[in-house]
């Protein structure tokens, strides 16, 4: 009723009109009455007409993107406007049903599809409840179907995920067991589409994870294996050169370059059990005058440079930092030595240590052969070296970076490079001031 209550106010009102003519006249009252129906029924002609249009004008298009050449669509003279009309509702309703059909279809195929993907998904509607997830999300995640609709933060407990899903940045990525899998790891991406939607994904990287064990297990197994053998070698050539007895100058020679190896090999085999250490061990940790320390450090690289005063030292800061002194030794003296290693002999190299609102912050400066952007991302990785041609001189181990990140890691800080091939680079240790 209430879609004939526009049309009704206005017969009214036009009925009305008309009694109050005759009122006044005495007469025109069946005139009036006539003008009204003939002005009613035109109106309504008009509206059917428009309305017969419009069906017909949404029957072409959906024929045109069926390539349907089928002439439903012509109008038949023989036809009234009333079953022109219900000609083209039904098409209509035949179309919608088509498409509906199809889309249901579309769905079907992307649900099975999605289902059987390798990795857990789960899709997040507003305020972070799950509108939807794949099998894998329930065996992996532990998710059921009664968990529909309700608050992911209320069925995962993590703390790491809980504080992933509340900040959602961009191209961020969490990794962590699984919830309901024991020895599963879990490497967990967030991506936004739509208004307040969310896709989660999860890829399991259990077996990425054990390869990683494994190549760190040999790895440290044969950096222990080859501290005895390396020790008994160097206490040969040790007493080799000892001896009173002068060598010949090819002997002489050899000795001195199975030296220099013998000592690369035991850098090498202490930088990897130390970086062993840092992953496994136990950290002990104290209050560390850490403007001291950079002095004493100083100190001990400028005696094995030649230039003494290529160092300059700006300590800024007395605040003391919490950590442990020999790990933090290791790491700032690696970071020292590269600078001095990598760039020119007389060339300047500043070590400052500072503050700002946040942070205590140590920054070693050169103005050394710099770092490409290519490699900033893998710089810290075990044995990466940068793609520039160097002497076995400056050679070093290519664990020196991937120890400074362990150390830092163990300290909750964080390694920041910024470099310029040609201009030299600065290294940046940013420590969280307690509040």
């Amino acid at each position: 009723m209430r879609f004939w209550k526009k049309d009704l106010l206005t017969l009214s009102f036009a009925i009305l009109c008309s009694f109050g003519i005759q009122s006044f006249t005495g007469q025109y009252l069946q005139e009036s009455f006539l003008f009204i129906a003939i002005c009613y029924s035109l109106r309504l002609i008009f509206q059917v007409t428009q309305l017969e249009r419009s069906l017909r004008s949404d029957n072409n298009n959906n024929n045109n993107n069926n390539n349907n050449n089928n002439n439903n669509n012509i109008l038949n003279p023989r036809n009234s406007i009333w079953e022109e009309i219900q000609q083209h509702i039904f098409h209509a309703d035949k179309a919608n049903k088509k498409r509906q059909k199809k889309l249901i279809r579309i769905i079907k195929k992307f649900s099975k599809s999605t289902a059987a993907l390798p990795d857990a998904v789960v899709v997040l509607g507003k305020k972070n409840t799950v509108d939807w997830f794949n099998n894998t999300a329930k065996v992996v995640l532990g998710l059921k179907k009664k968990d529909k609709g309700q608050y992911i933060l209320n069925i995962i407990h993590s703390p790491e995920f809980i504080n992933f899903i509340q900040k959602k940045e961009e191209g961020a990525v969490l990794t962590i067991p699984s919830p309901t899998q024991e020895g599963i790891s879990l490497e967990i991406k967030i991506t936004a589409y739509g208004k307040n939607s969310y896709l989660l994904v999860a890829h399991d990287i259990s077996y990425l994870k054990n390869i990683e064990r494994m190549r760190k297990d040999f790895v440290d197994n044969i950096s222990h294996e080859l501290r005895t053998p390396l020790t008994v070698l160097k206490g040969y050539l040790e007493t080799l050169e000892e001896m009173d007895e002068e060598h010949p100058p090819l002997l002489a020679h050899s000795l001195q370059q199975m030296k220099k190896q013998s000592d690369r090999m035991q850098y090498l085999t202490d930088d990897l059990l130390l970086l062993a250490n840092l992953e496994t061990g136990k950290s002990e940790q104290n209050s560390i005058d850490i403007a001291a320390l950079l002095k004493t450090i100083c100190q001990e690289s400028s005696v094995l440079n030649e230039n003494k005063e290529r160092i300059q030292l700006i300590r800024e800061c007395n605040q003391p930092l919490l950590g442990n002194l020999k790990e933090l030794h290791s790491a700032f003296s690696n970071l020292i030595t590269n600078a001095l290693k990598y760039s020119p002999k007389n060339s300047a190299v500043t070590v400052r240590w500072y503050k700002d609102k946040e942070h205590l912050i140590l920054d070693v400066i050169d103005n050394g052969e710099g770092i490409s952007r290519a490699d900033l991302p893998k710089i810290t990785e075990r044995f990466y070296r940068a793609d520039v041609k160097r002497t076995q001189e400056t050679r070093g181990t290519g664990l020196g970076l991937s120890i400074v990140k362990h150390v830092l890691v163990r300290h909750h800080a964080q390694l920041k490079i910024t470099s310029q091939l040609g201009k030299g680079s600065t290294f940046s240790c940013l420590f969280k001031i307690d509040p």
